[in-house]
């Protein structure tokens, strides 16, 4: 059973500007339409538009050439297969990500990341939380989890948002490699808090996208809990028959 969750507008505008990538519609060596058109043509903000175009830049799709602007490059030679609100939630550049960083701090380990950091019951974490805004609305809260051993002499406890992603300092610091990541999406009721900062109605639950990063050993170095309010989410199930 596969589920799928639909992602934000910026990663939705992302996936429609690279299937004109691939169908002719922007050919290899243009200019994409600027920012000014697309937030016309799409009817979105500039944010998300700007958004959409980093990732695509990132995922080797487009590049910026200066004084010419946005160019298409193409099919990547290898395009990476993975979530992109897994990757988005490892990735993010607190400093320069649509939202902002609403708590820092050692907490007990929650019972659903202990496993996936192979830690005990009660053991100490650190937790970095992230609201993630699009047009002054509350679309996905992202709790961040680090084996308290592993962020010693890094700034990952400071609440102030980082420059950078937290993979990327983490990567710097202590000389550790992200390899991959697994991904277990379940259903459950918000905690109190998750609630408020999510504006949830009482009763309506939450999607957890539980990104789980490791090193090519197999050790967990980072958990995201992505939570994403279920009544504005879609779910798709696809299965054979016979």
């Amino acid at each position: 059973m596969a589920y799928e969750v639909e992602p934000p507008k910026y990663v939705r505008l992302a996936q429609t500007l690279q299937r004109r990538i691939e169908d002719g519609t922007y050919a290899p060596g243009t200019r994409v339409p600027s920012e000014n058109q697309l937030v016309q043509a799409f009817g979105m903000s500039r944010p998300t538009v700007v958004r959409a175009l980093e990732l695509l830049k990132r995922d080797g799709w487009l590049e910026s050439r200066q004084g010419y602007g946005t160019i298409v490059r193409g099919r990547p030679e290898v395009v990476e297969q993975k979530d992109w609100r897994g990757r988005e939630a490892l990735e993010r550049d607190e400093s320069q990500g649509a939202g902002r960083l609403v708590e820092v701090g050692h907490v007990p380990v929650p019972a659903r990341v202990a496993s996936a950091l192979g830690l005990p019951k009660r053991a100490e974490v650190l937790m970095r939380r992230f609201l993630v805004e699009e047009d002054g609305e509350a679309v996905e809260l992202v709790s961040s989890y680090f084996p308290a051993g592993l962020v010693e002499g890094t700034e990952l406890g400071s609440g102030e948002p980082l420059n950078g992603s937290p993979r990327e300092h983490l990567e710097a610091r202590r000389k550790v490699r992200f390899d991959h990541v697994t991904e277990r999406v379940s259903a459950r009721l918000p905690e109190a808090l998750e609630a408020e900062l999510l504006d949830l109605p009482d009763g309506v639950p939450v999607l957890s996208v539980l990104v789980i990063a490791c090193d090519a050993s197999g050790r967990a170095l980072q958990v995201a809990d992505v939570l994403l309010p279920a009544d504005r989410q879609e779910l798709e199930d696809t299965y054979r028959l016979g």
